[in-house]
């Protein structure tokens, strides 16, 4: 069995929280929003191989936390970049050819292990694993001062894990850095290889605003009253 690994990216700051404090450190239900990511993560294997990507200047409060909360979760950090496509990149340093890997924002603490199993069942079947949710609203596209209706029984809204076969997603990441990079798997589509894409769940937002975090804390507090933890 190939070993798994998990990059979480959390390069993030708190510009649209209204708040000094980058979002990966917000609290939640009494600890920072990205320690329930990894747990999440941990609770699904244990034996996952942990790479944390953070800015430079944030690991040594990191470490802080870590103390504080008694967070005994094994994770490897290191320093990301100027982008996130940068920051992927020194975290895939750090895992070895023959491993299965997944990237994930560390503002996604609301995937479930139903997600995170599909998508590293998936990588190892097909090469890779994208997990996306259909679109339920009416979609319009811009174009200058006109618009038109978009077809939503053709888009997707694509999340976090991306899971990859390791030494094809480092071999992507040889590629010079292009704007067009908003995830993982626009870097892989780049070099020709084709995407095979998996369920996600629908709770599984990225934390951006006040009212995703308002939504955190009720999914939690909801999932922790029937598990009683």
């Amino acid at each position: 069995m190939r070993p798994k690994y998990a990059i979480i990216t959390a390069g993030g700051s708190g510009v649209r929280m209204n708040t000094p404090l980058p979002k990966q450190f917000i609290p939640l239900l009494g600890k920072p929003l990205l320690m329930h990511t990894l747990e999440v993560f941990f609770s699904f294997d244990p034996h996952i191989h942990f790479i944390l990507v953070l800015p430079h200047s944030q690991i040594p409060y990191w470490e802080q936390l870590c103390r504080e909360h008694k967070f005994n979760i094994p994770v490897q950090t290191t320093p990301g970049g100027p982008e996130r496509f940068h920051s992927v990149k020194n975290g895939l340093k750090l895992v070895p050819d023959n491993a299965v890997v997944a990237i994930h924002d560390g503002v996604r603490p609301l995937v479930s292990q139903k997600t995170i199993n599909e998508t590293f069942y998936f990588a190892e079947k097909f090469g890779n694993a994208i997990p996306v949710v259909p679109v339920t609203e009416s979609v319009r596209v811009v174009e200058n001062a006109f618009n038109k209706p978009l077809d939503r029984s053709t888009l997707r809204l694509v999340q976090t894990p991306q899971c990859f076969m390791a030494a094809t997603l480092k071999k992507a990441y040889l590629v010079n850095y292009h704007e067009s990079f908003t995830d993982d798997a626009s870097v892989l589509e780049k070099t020709g290889e084709r995407l095979f894409l998996c369920e996600g769940n629908r709770e599984n937002i990225k934390i951006t605003t006040p009212s995703d975090l308002k939504i955190a804390e009720a999914v939690l507090l909801q999932k922790y009253k029937k598990t009683g933890e």
